[in-house]
């Protein structure tokens, strides 16, 4: 039973289910006292174990009780859209300790922007041991070789390696995850979902799965790229998108279309910021063309539902923030298009993690793969352990 047993194997069941005692890790895992034993001195000696203070009597001493040490160290995370970004320092259970925001243009390319990340890491620090980098980007990603892969709006990143560029500042592992993936993980995460669709509508407009507990990402990290699929209904005149497609669904229910909407009938609007300040204003205008963009989007997921099943759709990003003038349309589409019996107890509602969803998720998906046993044998190697 003990055979193939490591210590992450212990490690995650304090990191699901909190404080346990060693009898609580004999029954859970199966392991022997003498195994469990080691498995719990190794990792307290490392630090990501630390004792809790009482415990329950078995009629002898009290066992002792163990919990996760989530500030052992801590992942920078940032998530990048199309106009700014939010950098986060994140302990090993995904919560941030400490954040910033910032105005970007990510047509500037890689190099200016990582550039600005940067320097938001160094401005976050928290003095604490960096055990990972996580970089999420809005469009496709090749997660294995951490490269954006022919993005439809990010000009200049194609194939450009963002984890060589962090090399020479960190000497930590980086991953690069499509933004939208990541809040999804935020979402099943925290919220203990299984199957969810997290729609982020901002500037861009992207989906992220997590199905049966894992991202969907798809054989060219292209799944849930709904923005740049072909809109339902389309204007007699085709409407080109930023990618250089025409009557993408992005160019009709983006931040940026519904700007261009607004200009040409003389109403200023700089970005989805103003766009949400217009909504809650009451702008008969701006309220009509958010409305008739929830149309369009619930149109673009309507068959993701019927085909995927998910338990919730939660929206982030700044458009989401016009709640229900939006979620109305989506709605709508979906209960109308998707299938009776995968609508029955559906969800859509804006997401509650606000915008750290983003950097909650990257955190979640670099510490898993900080903490497998491949990693965390190096973690472990550079402790000394007492046995």
């Amino acid at each position: 039973m003990d055979g193939g047993s490591h210590e992450s194997d212990v490690l995650s069941l304090f990191r699901e289910r909190g404080q346990l005692s060693r009898t609580d890790v004999i029954a859970l895992s199966g392991l022997s006292r003498t195994t469990v034993n080691h498995r719990l001195s190794t990792l307290t000696a490392s630090g990501l174990l630390v004792p809790v203070e009482g415990g329950e009597s078995t009629g002898g001493r009290p066992s002792s009780r163990f919990d996760f040490s989530a500030r052992r160290a801590v992942i920078l995370c940032a998530d990048i859209g199309a106009t700014g970004f939010t950098v986060a320092a994140c302990d090993l259970s995904g919560a941030p300790l400490a954040d910033a925001e910032r105005t970007i243009d990510v047509w500037s390319g890689p190099e200016a922007v990582l550039s600005l990340v940067l320097e938001a890491f160094r401005a976050i620090d928290t003095g604490d041991e960096v055990w990972g980098i996580a970089v999420g980007v809005p469009g496709p990603v090749e997660f294995a070789a951490h490269r954006v892969v022919n993005p439809p709006i990010m000009t200049g990143w194609d194939r450009f390696d963002i984890a060589a560029w962090f090399a020479p500042h960190y000497d930590a592992p980086v991953l690069v995850e499509n933004d939208a993936n990541a809040r999804a993980v935020a979402e099943a995460r925290v919220h203990r979902l299984d199957n969810v669709i997290a729609l982020k509508l901002g500037t861009g407009i992207g989906a992220g799965l997590v199905f049966n507990g894992q991202i969907i990402r798809g054989d060219k990290g292209a799944a849930g790229d709904i923005g740049h699929t072909r809109a339902t209904i389309v204007d007699s005149e085709p409407r080109e998108c930023r990618c250089g497609s025409f009557d993408c669904v992005e160019a009709y229910a983006g931040g940026w279309a519904i700007e261009r909407e607004l200009r040409e009938v003389g109403i200023p609007a700089a970005g989805a910021r103003d766009i949400v300040e217009l909504v809650r204003n009451g702008d008969i205008e701006t309220v009509r063309r958010v409305r008739a963009a929830g149309r369009v989007v619930g149109d673009a997921i309507a068959d993701l539902v019927s085909i995927l099943n998910p338990r919730v759709i939660a929206l982030s990003g700044m458009l989401a923030e016009c709640d229900e003038n939006l979620m109305s349309g989506i709605r709508e589409r979906v209960y109308q298009r998707a299938t009776p019996l995968v609508t029955r107890d559906l969800t859509i509602a804006r997401s509650t993690l606000g915008e750290h969803a983003g950097v909650i998720g990257l955190a979640y998906i670099v510490s898993d793969e900080v903490l497998r046993p491949s990693s965390l044998d190096r973690i472990l190697a550079r402790t000394t352990v007492r046995v």
